[in-house]
């Protein structure tokens, strides 16, 4: 009788271990079954675009089933209930699933309600994220009519999927106002629980200056404690306050619901996972990966995809009963948009900084943390690699799935 490897999300991180394992487990002896409970599948990072008419809903919407390979069973569902000691997942139609190996790939999802006053009456008039599908719609149709004031970008509290991206959304917005000469009628705030404007330290003093150069304010160390909707304020624990016309907001970000009513997870509902081998602490026979995870790594689809080499690897040790390899390092790459048809690049991992230096290459061709247009086209050529290379786990060229230190000058 064959084995069962379930894997829980047909997100990036779920898709591309489909992909992996498939090639690599014999058909006769491992059954592979998928569930998530879209049949349709996003691309996220798109979602920083729609709200600028860069991109339109059908640039970022594609059928979950077009990107798993042959000899996976897709299951259209709804987690309810992971059980671990009964190696079994129920599902919120009733149906359950046993499995041999557990891979939970559930994501992240926005919880506006943790944050006091942030949903409410006027939650998507003048208060919206653009994390959720809906959410970029909405801003999108509020930016088109909207005649400027106080614009804040906010963060609520970190971890969050992609940290850079309310960063390129004020950017983006510097050349949104600007091209509709609209720049002198929006004042554009960032506030961000950080002490900078973002969590490493050389590529925060590069970004700091982006903000300052673009008449973008900073404020940062800033926790909310609130949000006053009848006084459009952003109310700090320390008793300061932050004005808003438009607030465009990160909610706090927290893992699946099902991770939380099967109690696997922290206090966020992220799954604790080994740092280097993506093995549950708790059950060895569960593996978890992407945005699902309690890593100090970014959550962000370049991480999914280098988990997924590394993890797909121990998977199979695991199968043979031989040691697992220690080896994924937290290792990130991303474009941040700065506006004005331009991009920075970003590398780094648990222990290396970003740095400057030429990528994927020595000779390049793009620049790490230094603005150029070629950067900017990278980013925006990532939607075709992601279509088709990224998701069937196939190997980007010059990208390794670990991160080798930087070269000192």
């Amino acid at each position: 009788m064959s084995k069962h490897l379930l894997i829980l999300g047909a997100g990036t991180a779920g898709t591309m271990m489909a992909n992996h394992l498939r090639r690599h487990l014999p058909a006769a002896d491992w059954r592979i079954s998928i569930v998530d409970r879209s049949e349709q599948h996003l691309y996220q990072p798109g979602f920083l675009f729609l709200p600028f008419g860069i991109y339109q809903e059908s640039d970022i919407i594609r059928r979950t089933v077009d990107f798993l390979p042959k000899g996976v069973e897709f299951i259209c569902s709804e987690v309810d209930v992971i059980t671990p000691d009964r190696h079994e997942v129920k599902l919120k139609d009733g149906a359950v699933l046993n499995y041999d190996i557990l891979i939970i790939a559930t994501g992240c999802r926005t919880a506006p309600e943790e944050t006091q006053g942030m949903l409410g009456t006027k939650w998507r008039q003048n208060i919206f994220d653009f994390y959720t599908f809906d959410g970029s719609r909405a801003l999108r149709d509020k930016l088109a009519s909207w005649p400027g004031g106080r614009l804040v970008v906010h963060v609520n509290e970190m971890p969050i999927k992609c940290p850079v991206a309310p960063l390129e959304f004020s950017f983006l917005a510097d050349t949104f106002f600007r091209e509709r000469g609209l720049r002198d009628k929006v004042q554009i705030t960032y506030v961000t629980p950080l002490s900078g404007a973002f969590t490493k330290p050389k590529a925060s003093k590069k970004l700091s200056h982006l903000l300052s150069d673009k008449d973008i304010a900073l404020v940062s160390d800033f926790v909310v404690e609130r949000i006053d909707q009848e006084r459009n304020a952003l109310v700090c624990f320390d008793g300061r306050e932050v004005p808003y016309d438009l607030l465009v907001t990160t909610p706090t970000n927290m893992g699946d619901e099902a991770v939380r009513r099967s109690t696997l997870g922290d206090d966020l509902d992220y799954v604790p996972t080994h740092k280097h081998t993506l093995q549950s602490l708790k059950h060895p026979d569960v593996f978890v990966l992407g945005d699902a995870t309690n890593l100090p790594a970014s959550k962000a689809g370049s991480v999914a995809h280098f988990e997924s080499e590394t993890l797909a690897d121990n998977v199979l040790l695991y199968i043979a009963g031989k040691p697992l390899k220690e080896e994924f390092d937290g290792h990130s790459n991303c474009f941040i948009e700065s506006g004005n048809g331009k991009a920075l690049l970003i590398d780094f991992s648990y222990e290396h900084e970003p740095h400057e230096g030429n990528f994927p290459f020595s000779f390049g061709p793009m620049k790490l943390l230094e603005e150029s247009r070629i950067n900017h086209w990278g980013k925006l050529a990532f939607r075709h690699v992601y279509w088709h290379l990224l998701l069937k786990g196939r190997p980007l060229p010059g990208i390794s799935r670990t991160k080798k230190p930087p070269v000192e000058a």
